[in-house]
């Protein structure tokens, strides 16, 4: 899954800082259903790292049963963490 598809496949738009609040809303309500019926790993995970940006992502211990998965998950939010800091000075 590709990024810029998932943003157009929920929201209509590859830009969300263009969205008004109710497309975001209900873009990220529709990514939540189908995150919990998913059952294929590697879409569930692109579903969370999405919600995960949008401050809209489950709990780890909910979202990934699998051990190796909530590792993965945990790796992206350090990523994140990351990069939200800059390069060192």
């Amino acid at each position: 899954m590709q990024f810029d598809d998932l943003l157009f496949r929920y929201f209509g738009t590859r830009a969300l800082d263009e969205l008004e609040d109710a497309p975001r809303i209900s873009g990220i309500e529709q990514m939540q259903v189908d995150f919990g019926l998913s059952r294929d790993r590697g879409q569930r995970f692109a579903l969370w790292s999405v919600l995960y940006l949008l401050d809209a992502a489950p709990d780890l211990d909910i979202a990934f049963p699998d051990p190796d998965d909530r590792n993965a998950a945990r790796s992206f939010m350090d990523l994140m963490a990351a990069a939200n800091e800059g390069p060192e000075a």
